[in-house]
């Protein structure tokens, strides 16, 4: 977390005050406005050569070989219940570090429409997420912050990519069928 200090140069010998700011990587992914803390962030790259695997989850579009690593990729709008993302020009996969029930960090990718920007938004600027009218869980939501007039949710990762909860996922869907 990075503490950026301000102080008013127009008062000589003014104390400083604190104002606490996170940065966190924007994306849109179904016209919505998403972010992500960028320190679980690893790397972003362009949507290429994705191997589709049996029996998956329907939210796990494949997976992908990153420097010989195999990283399974989640399509964050069909986790969200809504349908899949469509490959576009501008979509990429954000790479991310989530810890598994271990307490291990390992590596997932997250299909998004496009890439916005980093912002560092002041935790002041950060609300509760809503008990209601949300159109995804409410555990996925870390935050809503209002950036520039618009509305920005802030995903809690920990949740949308609960290793733990995708594996059952794919268990009962391997059951049914």
């Amino acid at each position: 977390m990075n503490t950026v200090a301000k102080a008013d140069p127009s008062k000589p010998g003014a104390s400083q005050s604190v104002v606490e700011e996170k940065q966190y990587l924007t994306f849109m992914l179904g016209g919505e406005m998403f972010s992500i803390g960028i320190l679980c962030i690893k790397e972003i790259i362009w949507y290429a050569n994705l191997t589709e695997v049996p029996m998956m989850p329907a939210c796990i579009r494949g997976v992908i070989n990153l420097r010989g690593a195999v990283v399974p990729v989640m399509d964050l709008s069909n986790r969200f219940g809504k349908p899949s993302t469509p490959v576009i020009k501008s979509t990429c996969i954000v790479i991310v570090e989530v810890p598994n029930e271990e307490g291990e960090q390992h590596a997932m990718g997250v299909v998004v429409d496009s890439v916005q920007a980093v912002l560092e938004i002041p935790t002041s600027e950060i609300e509760p997420a809503p008990s209601f009218g949300a159109k995804i869980r409410p555990d996925f939501i870390e935050g809503i912050a209002k950036v520039n007039g618009k509305f920005v949710i802030l995903l809690n990762v920990n949740h949308v990519l609960s290793m733990q909860e995708i594996s059952q996922m794919g268990q009962l869907a391997n059951a049914a069928g």
